[in-house]
């Protein structure tokens, strides 16, 4: 198994969960985060005031699944979440060493 951590821009969320429904992706945590990387925020103008957003608002997504699954979830990520422009996210993948379902005790593959 293996946790995938999708950090993608808010506008991008509906289209990259109706994505992941569509290749059988069940189950996710959705997260409102505020971060920024490489890019480093940006400026913005409101009522004639400058106001640098040096933390912009991104949407983080979690989804635990089977290794064999892994590499068609992350392209449909990359390819619905992907504008083509400085901030448009980042993708981790970690290894996951176990999940148990409460309700029930299974644990492992079961779980998912």
């Amino acid at each position: 198994m293996k946790r995938i951590e999708a950090i993608i821009r808010p506008m991008k969320l509906d289209e990259v969960k109706i994505a992941l429904g569509e290749i059988g992706v069940t189950g996710m945590s959705v997260q409102d985060v505020r971060g920024t990387g490489r890019q480093g925020g940006h400026r913005e103008v409101y009522r004639g005031a400058d106001y640098i957003i040096d933390l912009p608002m991104k949407i983080k997504i979690e989804i635990v699944a089977r290794d064999e699954d892994v590499d068609e979830i992350v392209e449909t990520i990359e390819r619905h979440a992907r504008t083509g422009e400085p901030g448009d996210g980042k993708i981790f993948i970690m290894p996951m060493g176990e999940a148990i379902r409460i309700r029930t005790a299974e644990s492992g593959d079961d779980v998912l």
